[in-house]
């Protein structure tokens, strides 16, 4: 590829990659950690809903405020303050007293997180050519599976003997890589342009709403909304499913790992089919096939059952991920692109919201896991029929 030869691209995907590795190794942590501070603090359903939901309210506000940031101080400066941000929430989370003070350094944390990915995202879409832009992005979001990994790698060899504290702790390195970020990457070429004649706030947010630009904002809203609620009421609540399920925490922990294994190659086939089908095709496909895999998950009856499809469940599901985020950037024009992208994933946060707390009530209430996961089938369909018939194919254009 083009782009793995492209010394500088190589570099500026590489740096931004480790920083979205960090992101998905906190967010991970969290869905481990729930899982053993639910039997350390007694917490109830609705408990451990709360604590997974906050992180997310955090990342709604945090997506926000940084993609309408970055469209005024340039990508790489808010990059690298919300990585501060979150790793120093995440590192102060090991010394957390009780269930309101974690709660209000998770909010923090997900501020940080949420505010870096969008615009992580925005920068290298940005800093790419057309025929490379959105391979470049889907690999700059398979980082998210390696997070994945190392927290469940973490979560099976550390906190079953040393505690969820030094889990979090962990979350504190990024801070020191953020120092090395600061150097070692520079900003949009693209955001230089525009940076002479900044558009204001509430024009950048008319332009997103204006007639030209309103279909695709209506479709992103949807897609966001509908994954982002499918894969936090799904993915966070993994370790605690597999509990219920019977099984005990090391072994819940030890599955885990084997399903988020398989989120790697899911990234890298949809790297390979968006720059040769598009990103439509790539959106639609993987996204129905995850809503076939959260419905066979749910109504799984044996083991062999319950790994196969959260195998086909991580796979699907996070190819699909990196096709949102390659698309999404590629809808609206430089002056507002991070604003357009941080708003559509902001409200795709409410959505992450929603979906820990509604399965914290619902497994209260003992509703059975199949009906559940129904619920996220449901969800996703109406994800992938927003694309199918309210989005336009964005393969090979440049950017405006």
């Amino acid at each position: 590829m083009t782009l793995l030869r492209n010394p500088k691209q190589r570099k500026l995907l590489f740096s931004a990659g480790l920083s979205w590795m960090f992101d998905a190794m906190d967010v991970g942590m969290i869905s481990f950690v729930v899982a053993a501070l639910a039997k350390e603090w007694s917490l109830e359903p609705e408990q451990i809903g709360f604590l997974t939901s906050i992180n997310s309210v955090g990342m709604a506000a945090g997506a926000a405020a940084a993609g309408i940031l970055a469209d005024r101080f340039g990508r790489k400066s808010v990059l690298l303050w919300t990585l501060l941000i979150f790793s120093a929430a995440s590192g102060l989370s090991a010394f957390a007293t009780g269930f309101g003070i974690l709660c209000v350094l998770r909010f923090v944390a997900g501020f940080g997180l949420g505010g870096e990915l969008p615009v992580a995202s925005t920068l290298v879409s940005e800093s790419m050519p057309a025929k490379e832009r959105g391979r470049a992005v889907v690999l700059l979001e398979s980082f998210w599976a390696v997070g994945w990994i190392l927290s469940a790698l973490i979560a099976y060899f550390v906190i079953p003997d040393y505690g969820w504290r030094i889990a979090f702790g962990i979350g504190a390195v990024p801070a020191l890589y953020a120092l090395y970020l600061r150097r070692a990457i520079d900003d949009s070429p693209r955001f230089a342009e525009i940076k002479k004649a900044p558009v204001s706030l509430s024009k950048r947010i008319a332009i997103v709403w204006s007639p030209e630009y309103r279909k695709s904002t209506i479709m992103l809203w949807i897609l966001w909304f509908t994954v982002v609620f499918s894969y936090y009421g799904m993915f966070l609540w993994l370790p605690t499913v597999m509990v219920i399920k019977g099984f005990s925490l090391v072994k819940s922990f030890e599955y885990v790992l084997i399903m988020t294994l398989a989120q790697l190659p899911g990234y890298f086939t949809a790297a390979y089919f968006i720059e040769k089908f598009g990103r439509k095709f790539v959106l639609v496909i993987y996204l129905l096939l995850t809503a076939v895999s959260a419905a066979w998950f749910g109504n799984a009856t044996t083991e062999g059952m319950l790994m196969a499809a959260g195998i086909c469940l991580s796979f699907f599901n996070l190819g699909a991920w990196g096709g949102m985020y390659a698309y999404t950037p590629e809808l609206y024009p430089t002056a507002i692109r991070s604003t357009g992208a941080g708003l559509a994933t902001s409200f795709g946060r409410i959505g992450g919201v929603i979906a820990p707390l509604l399965v914290g009530f619902l497994v209260g209430d003992k509703v059975g896991i199949s009906s559940i996961f129904m619920l996220f089938f449901v969800t996703i369909i109406i994800g992938a029929l927003a694309v199918l018939f309210l989005g336009k194919e964005t393969k090979g254009t440049e950017l405006l």
